[in-house]
């Protein structure tokens, strides 16, 4: 299983795009800026999208990818995520007034269909086994343990402390690769709570609960504070192997 972060950061300004996932070529996890790295024919190449909420970060770039594929591929590409988060899109994005409704455009056949998955469930999207995992943010949202039958990494999306998320983890079979948040320094741990992300010390409280031992990869991490995130991450876990998250990285697990 191969998955090219094609941006994973808390903002901009500091070389990062901002959240997107690609995995195997085809499936993409969020849709921020880092879908700018794709090229026209990777672009074309994505069978299906799963977003883990709202916030622009991590939707943005759905306009500009409708918009480039309109008129290019003969398909509709089904976007899965919670209700809540298909009907902000309904509401905010795809309305008519800040983007054309890509979800009914072309008439004949629209470049997006929104498909309700809701945390608990599962399903085979794009070839592989995806399970949602609700999660603790200020708006409705979940992450994702996804699998190619053989390997599987888990992404927790925007989250902060949320024990169920370790005990969906716990249940499944495997789990070769972490993707987890902190978007703030330890000094900023009120803020976390209140914008419902992770810090360090939040995190490695919480990672206690995973019974499995995956790298952990720190993602989500704010403009100019990205080292000392990550050097106060490794020491709030010192037990894992953690690994500070770039754009542009490829995985292969």
């Amino acid at each position: 299983m191969e998955l090219d972060v094609l941006g994973c950061g808390g903002g901009i300004g500091t070389g990062e795009r901002t959240t997107a996932l690609r995995v195997d070529r085809r499936l993409l996890v969020d849709a921020g800026t880092g879908v700018e790295a794709l090229t026209l024919a990777e672009m074309e190449a994505i069978e299906a999208i799963v977003l883990t909420h709202t916030h622009l970060d991590h939707t943005a770039y759905l306009a500009y990818l409708a918009d480039t594929l309109h008129g290019r591929i003969q398909r509709t590409i089904p976007v899965y995520g919670r209700s809540e988060t298909l009907q902000g899109l309904r509401d905010h994005l795809f309305n008519g007034v800040l983007w054309p409704d890509f979800t009914r455009l072309p008439p004949e056949r629209p470049v997006f269909s929104l498909e309700p998955l809701e945390p608990g469930e599962g399903r085979t999207i794009a070839g592989l086994e995806v399970a949602a995992i609700g999660v603790n943010h200020v708006v409705p949202a979940q992450g994702y343990w996804i699998s190619d039958g053989e390997r599987a990494f888990a992404f927790s999306g925007d989250t902060t402390s949320h024990p169920p998320l370790w005990e969906a983890l716990n249940a499944r079979p495997r789990l070769d690769a972490l993707l987890v948040e902190a978007a703030f320094a330890d000094e900023d741990a009120e803020l976390c709570r209140l914008a419902r992300h992770f810090c360090p010390r939040l995190l490695g409280a919480d990672l206690a609960a995973l019974e499995h031992d995956p790298p952990v990869y720190i993602s989500h991490r704010k403009p100019g504070d990205e080292a000392r995130i990550l050097d106060e991450c490794r020491s709030a876990l010192p037990d894992r192997s953690v690994h500070g998250l770039s754009s542009g990285t490829r995985l292969t697990l």
